[in-house]
């Protein structure tokens, strides 16, 4: 370790938990660095160490420097470092040289501090542990395939589509709604029905990054949109470019949106059934909620935008999610009002029928803009 590491570990070792938590997330994550705070006190822990180990996947995941051999190996590696099965301190001293300068230097941060991390999940109650370790695995297996498909035109469709976020997100909700029926057992009592509304909230936030991000991530080759759908409109994603931005490809580009918002839709019935006195956790779902609809709102409002930070939404529009949540968060008819002004106009998606990828199926259909369990 050079003098700069050593000083940097040195510091490192001197925060306290919640602490260099904290400095992880504001590294990697402003948003949740911002909305995991929000959360009651027994809770912001395991949160945050969750999304920490989350995080540390998609490093693996999105490091160019490794094959996708590595990439599969170091995966089961850290599942079994989460599970106690292998050191820490060995996972991290053999990743963390292979990464490359195109891995932001807060991620290396987090892969020097993976044994601090590890220690800080163990420290969690069994239950809370294993959550996040199941989260972990299903999150490295299902990415792990999807690395090695041909991604530059497209996901095949909407069914391949709803598998990668459920790995990405959608488990990632059942995960937090596991951690949210152990905090609470007035919460655990909703725990069937949410965790089924997990799945799409996690789908909807992950389809507005889909949609948002849509020509940078052309621009490193990939594509996540669904070829089925653009193929119904007579466009074909193995053209994609913003320079082929016409007619055909904004009328199902705008169905998406559609199939996003009613997942948002499902989003705000997750979040009523937190009970209206938990201010915190409503916050810390309705921030990341409100955020992703006025996302969605500006790019329906301008579905001819050729460059991604065109669907950005700006700080004025984040400082007026949080207002907004925090004047309605304990009333479920305000918020629904809210949810509705903000989504006139959207296009009604077509009937289809969504799947969780994951035993046991759920079945999703849409109806008005809405999707409801069958």
């Amino acid at each position: 370790m050079n003098g700069t590491h050593a000083t940097v570990a040195d510091a490192i070792g001197q925060l306290s938990d919640d602490q260099l938590q904290a400095q992880l997330l504001e590294g990697v994550s402003r948003t949740f660095a911002l909305t995991i705070p929000q959360l009651p006190q027994a809770l912001y822990k395991a949160v945050a160490n969750a999304y920490l180990l989350c995080r540390i996947v998609d490093t693996i995941e999105d490091e160019v420097a490794l094959t996708s051999e590595q990439k599969r190996a170091f995966c089961r590696d850290f599942e079994a470092v989460v599970k106690g099965r292998a050191d820490a301190a060995s996972f991290s001293r053999r990743l963390a040289p292979l990464l490359s300068q195109q891995t932001i230097p807060a991620e290396h941060e987090l892969i020097r501090c993976v044994p601090r991390v590890i220690a800080i999940t163990h420290s969690l109650d069994q239950p809370q542990i294993d959550a996040l370790a199941e989260c972990v695995e299903i999150m490295a297996k299902g990415m792990a395939d999807f690395q090695d498909k041909d991604l530059s035109a497209g996901l095949a469709n909407l069914d391949e589509m709803d598998r990668y976020c459920y790995y990405v997100a959608g488990v990632v909700g059942e995960m937090l709604t596991k951690l949210f029926c152990h905090y609470s057992p007035e919460i655990a009592k909703n725990r069937d029905t949410m965790m089924k509304l997990a799945v799409s909230f996690g789908q909807g936030l992950q389809m507005t990054n889909i949609l948002k991000d849509v020509w940078d991530d052309h621009q490193r080759g990939v594509s996540w949109l669904p070829r089925d759908i653009f193929a119904a409109y007579g466009y074909d994603l193995a053209q994609l470019s913003p320079q082929n931005n016409n007619a055909a490809f904004r009328a199902a580009y705008g169905e998406v949106v559609g199939v996003a918002h009613g997942h948002l839709r499902n989003a705000l019935e997750y979040t009523m059934l937190i009970p209206s006195h938990e201010t915190g956790m409503r916050e810390f779902c309705l921030w990341a909620l409100g955020m992703a609809v006025l996302t969605l709102r500006k790019i329906n409002g301008n579905l001819a935008f050729t460059q991604s930070s065109q669907a950005k939404i700006t700080r004025r529009s984040v400082k007026a999610t949080i207002a907004a949540s925090r004047l309605a968060r304990r009333c479920n008819f305000l918020l629904k009002l809210l949810f509705n002004l903000a989504g006139i106009g959207y296009p009604r998606p077509k009937p289809r029928c969504l799947r969780r990828p994951i035993a046991p199926t759920i079945n999703w259909t849409h109806r008005q803009g809405d999707i409801r369990i069958c």
